[in-house]
């Protein structure tokens, strides 16, 4: 019986390993998460409304315009991208513009 018990544990823990990094590297910028008043997913809807198409990239990023804090995605639709800027903590658009050939 501890035999099964040990064999649950260390499947558990190597389950909590492989498991718990991926979902932490969702998106860059976590150190942040605590500061905004949007949620990732909110931030998201509303990029996607303003620029329909593809995630590709998303980011928490501290930036200049707004509160300084927002949320940076590359959205891409056929062959264009577009980087489209959230604030995190209003939820306002900040950025929509076509990302160009040296854009990070």
């Amino acid at each position: 019986m501890k035999r099964t018990t040990r064999s649950f544990s260390l499947a558990a823990a190597v389950t909590a390993l492989v498991v718990v990094p991926i979902a932490a590297s969702a998106y860059t910028g976590q150190q942040y998460a605590r500061q905004p008043h949007v949620s990732l997913q909110q931030a998201r809807a509303k990029a996607l409304k303003a620029y329909p198409g593809r995630i590709t990239d998303q980011e928490l990023e501290k930036e200049r315009g707004g509160t300084e804090l927002r949320y940076s995605f590359d959205i891409k639709h056929g062959a264009t991208t577009h980087k489209v800027g959230i604030d995190a903590r209003t939820g306002r658009l900040l950025e929509n513009s076509v990302e160009g050939p040296n854009d990070d």
